[in-house]
C-alpha cells in the first residue's frame, strides 16, 4: 500500500495566540508549532495500512516555510518512510495549497492520499476535496473507519446525526476524523531513525490566491464568572440564566 499523507505545520493546540500588529497573521514569537492533530490520524492510518499489507511506503508531504521541516521529521519519527517539503513562505489560500500538493503528487505512484479532515489554524476543510478534484480522484471526508480489500476502499463518514458508508475504487483521497484510530507516539528508535530518512526539499512558486484575507480578530472575551446564590435558593435564578442568557436549556 503506497500512501501519501499531506500534513500541515500549525500552532500547537495549547498555545496562547496573539494577532500580529498588521492584523493579518498571528504573532508567532514564542509560539510552539506542531503537526496538525487531524493529520496525525491520517498518518497513523497510512502506517497501519502499510503494516497490514506488509509492503508499500508512506510519504509525508507539506507546503510551508523552512520551519516545516521539523513537522516532517515528526512524521518520519512516527514511521513515515520519506518526507517532502514544498518550500513556500507566507500564507496561501486553500486552492493554492491544493494545486501545489496536486502537482507534486501527480509525479508519484500511490494508492491512497490521506489528509486530516481540516487544519486547526484556519478550519478551511477545503484542501482534501480540491486535491481530489484536481487529480480526478474519488474523495471521502470526515472518515472514522476505513477498510481496504482488493483495491476497493469502504469508508464510514461522520455526518449530522449518524454515519454514512461509502465505497470507491483506489486510488482515492481520504480525510481523517478523530476516532479513525489512536495515533502512536514516536519511539526513541523512531526519533533516531528519522534523522537518517530522506527528506526532499523543493522551492515552489504558488499560484495567485483567489481569496484575500482582510483581517483577523480575536474571539470575544469570556464574561467574568458570577455567583448567583447558595444552596437550593439559587436554583431558580441559575435555571433562568441558563435558559435566557446562556441559552443551553
Amino acid at each position: 500500500m503506497r500512501s501519501i499523507v499531506c500534513i500541515k505545520r500549525v500552532p500547537d493546540s495549547e498555545a496562547r495566540l496573539r494577532i500580529a500588529a498588521d492584523g493579518l497573521a498571528i504573532d508567532s514569537s514564542g509560539v510552539k508549532f506542531s503537526m496538525n492533530p487531524y493529520d496525525e490520524f491520517a498518518l497513523e492510518e497510512a502506517l497501519r495500512l502499510k503494516e497490514k499489507f506488509g509492503e508499500g511506503s508512506v510519504t509525508a508531504v507539506t507546503v510551508g516555510p523552512d520551519a516545516a521541516r521539523e513537522t516532517l521529521r515528526s512524521a518520519l519519527a512516527m514511521g513515515a518512510d520519506e518526507g517532502v517539503l514544498l518550500r513556500s513562505a507566507g500564507s496561501h489560500d486553500g486552492l493554492a495549497v491544493a494545486r501545489a500538493l496536486a502537482d507534486e503528487i501527480a509525479t508519484r505512484e500511490y494508492d491512497l492520499i490521506l489528509f486530516g479532515k481540516q487544519a486547526i489554524d484556519d478550519d478551511g476543510m477545503q484542501v482534501p476535496a480540491m486535491v481530489a478534484q484536481l487529480l480526478s480522484l474519488p474523495c471521502a471526508t470526515v472518515v472514522v473507519d476505513l477498510q481496504i480489500e482488493g483495491g476497493t476502499a469502504t469508508a464510514k463518514r461522520e455526518i449530522e446525526g449518524g454515519h454514512e458508508i461509502v465505497e470507491f475504487e483506489l486510488p482515492g483521497v481520504v480525510a481523517a476524523q478523530k476516532g479513525l484510530n489512536e495515533p502512536r507516539y514516536p519511539s526513541l528508535k523512531g526519533i533516531m531513525a528519522a534523522k537518517r530518512k530522506p527528506l526532499d526539499e523543493k522551492d515552489i512558486v504558488m499560484v495567485e490566491p483567489k481569496i484575500e484575507l482582510l483581517a483577523l480578530t480575536p474571539p470575544p472575551a469570556r464574561p467574568e464568572p458570577q455567583i448567583v446564590g447558595e444552596g437550593a435558593d439559587a436554583v431558580p435564578e441559575l435555571v433562568r440564566r441558563l435558559r435566557e442568557e446562556a441559552k443551553v436549556l
